[in-house]
């Protein structure tokens, strides 16, 4: 397929995302799934019944196909049972609003935001492919842009001529500046450029987008040290954050990941994409919970500002709420 091809079909598929009325992703909008529905519906269903020993055996069955993390599952399970035995006539909506703020208490311990700052800020979003990194970094220029800062992309997934053109036009479409190499160029030379020309042109922010990796690779990982390391000669403090995107689909896999990106370059906050609808929505508290790296951002959808800052609370009532 020639390059006039793919970039027919990467149009078609951004116009297919992003049409939209009164300013909200229309595509299959009257379906969308909301974060948890499925899990709400099901953990409601089954507390309606008769508390009793059995149910609570399978509100834990339930609690892991929601991919909450084994440490998470003990302690609401250890609530719930504690309240059961108190008052074996407990009410559903009793037990839901304890495990509720059980999950917010958690999800809240590690929600500091970065100070704010003066200057450039120079932000590299990390992940592996398919995990939604690149629409993610359009997402996140586009969030700032609607915040009134002036934003430059990098084009540093140098490997995939493909994710050049993507970001691109995604460039194009959120009206931003980019910066981008040949391909097979040097990424760190190219998010040096970046830093460079936007401390030229007066721009607030950076955001480089990096290849995506098997976070195994050891080579490769060593090539994000690198672009960490070019960032800070081109501005000092750069890189301001470093934020790997992750999977929200594959649950508790994706800690793995976290774990060796951050050994590499260590972590300042996590992306989880790919939330709409999936009945593994839970595995942001696992996620966090195991890593104690904040999570700043949830995926929602692929529409452009299907990007939400992440705020526990309203992310757990969204885990617990049941379908319309």
């Amino acid at each position: 397929m020639n390059v006039h091809n793919n970039l027919f079909i990467l149009h078609l598929l951004m116009w297919y995302d992003s049409f939209s009325i009164n300013g909200k992703t229309a595509m299959f909008g009257f379906l969308k799934k909301k974060i948890g529905n499925f899990f709400g519906s099901k953990i409601r269903t089954l507390l309606k019944r008769k508390i009793d020993a059995t149910t609570l055996d399978e509100l834990e069955e339930l609690l892991y196909e929601a991919d909450l993390g084994s440490e998470v599952i003990e302690l609401l399970i250890e609530e719930v049972t504690r309240l059961w035995r108190l008052n074996p006539n407990v009410s559903s909506e009793e037990l839901i609003n304890t495990m509720q703020e059980k999950l917010i208490e958690q999800l809240e311990l590690d929600t500091k935001k970065p100070a704010a700052m003066e200057g450039l800020k120079v932000i590299l979003v990390v992940g592996v492919n398919g995990s939604g990194k690149t629409t993610t970094v359009a997402k996140l220029a586009n969030h700032y842009k609607k915040g009134g800062k002036k934003v430059l992309v990098a084009a540093a997934d140098t490997f995939r001529a493909a994710a050049i053109d993507q970001l691109q036009l995604w460039a194009n479409r959120v009206n931003i500046e980019i910066v981008k190499g040949k391909p097979s160029s040097d990424p760190a030379a190219v998010v040096y450029d970046a830093i460079e020309a936007a401390k030229s042109r007066g721009q607030d922010v950076v955001i480089a987008d990096t290849a995506g990796r098997l976070h195994t690779k050891t080579d490769l990982m060593g090539e994000l040290e690198k672009i960490a390391r070019v960032s800070g000669k081109a501005h000092a403090g750069a890189p301001h954050e470093i934020l790997l995107v992750l999977d929200g689909t594959v649950g508790q896999n994706a800690i793995s990941q976290a774990k060796i990106f951050h050994e590499f370059t260590p972590l300042t906050g996590l992306i989880v994409t790919k939330l709409d609808g999936t009945a593994k929505g839970g595995s942001v508290v696992g996620i966090q919970k195991k890593l104690g790296l904040p999570i700043r951002y949830i995926g929602v959808g692929e529409g452009l500002e299907d990007l939400e800052p992440f705020d526990p609370r309203s992310f757990v009532t969204s885990l617990f709420k049941e379908s319309a």
